[in-house]
């Protein structure tokens, strides 16, 4: 393995590699399921209000549509939709669709924000 220097910063598809290995390093060592996402994105996507959305939606009690989280979350419903679309685009959560109502859910088991170095 090449010597890193301090400066050394790995490309995009180096980083994306990554990430994809460590997904399936956590799946053989029994953390099935698993998410990797990047340290940049993480700090984009995952705002305090999102994450009160992941752990309203972790909580296990299931969310019957948008609207009922935002009544949950006591928020606005389409701030809670805007921030569900970017949760989605990221494939932290997804939705199951009963007829016009999309249930969200949380998508992956875990998780896992890509280490720094």
């Amino acid at each position: 393995m090449a010597q890193r220097t301090p400066d050394f910063q790995p490309s995009d598809e180096e980083r994306v590699e990554r990430r994809s290995a460590m997904a399936r390093a956590l799946a053989r060592g029994g953390m099935e399921g698993a998410h990797v996402i990047s340290i940049e994105t993480a700090r984009e996507v995952l705002t305090p209000k999102r994450f009160e959305i992941i752990d309203c939606l972790r909580d296990g009690d299931p969310v019957e549509s948008v609207k009922s989280l935002a009544e949950r979350l006591d928020r606005d419903h389409g701030q809670v939709s805007r921030d569900l679309s970017i949760l989605a685009e990221h494939g932290i959560i997804e939705y199951d669709t009963d007829g016009r109502a999309k249930q969200p859910k949380l998508a992956p088991e875990h998780l896992v924000v890509e280490p720094l170095a």
